[in-house]
């Protein structure tokens, strides 16, 4: 079953840390977050090449959020816009600061699990999926 799930942040908010605990309150094991709409003050993301990340400071509007949700991490990616509508994006860090409000909607699924494990292959710790005691 899919349960959806609505609520909003305000000023000072740390996005992806609000997200987790949002997760956590709320007991879901599986989710996949579909869209966020509002402003940054501050953006933290990390860049494709796993090594480097980007530090911006606002105002940046939130033109994507998405990502799986498991009960001890949220996955996310984030695009934005600057002031002079240049887009950056890439992997969601700790520090995103909302600046007036973030509007955020979620699915929770609530036959499935989702957990996370080391591959060693990628060498991150990648999603797994048990739905019906079956791994996807």
């Amino acid at each position: 079953m899919i349960q959806p799930h609505a609520f909003r942040l305000t000023q000072g908010d740390d996005l992806k840390a609000s997200v987790l605990a949002y997760v956590k309150a709320n007991s879901i094991k599986a989710g996949s977050l579909l869209s966020c709409a509002g402003c940054l003050t501050t953006a933290r993301i990390r860049l494709a090449d796993e090594s480097k990340s980007l530090t911006l400071d606002g105002p940046l509007e939130i033109l994507t959020l998405s990502g799986t949700l498991t009960a001890d991490h949220v996955h996310l990616h984030i695009s934005v816009a600057d002031k002079e509508g240049r887009v950056f994006g890439g992997h969601l860090m700790d520090g995103n600061l909302v600046s007036y409000t973030a509007e955020i909607c979620l699915l929770s699924f609530t036959e499935q699990h989702f957990s996370r494990e080391y591959d060693a292959a990628t060498g991150f710790d990648e999603l797994v999926v048990v739905n019906n005691t079956k791994f996807i």
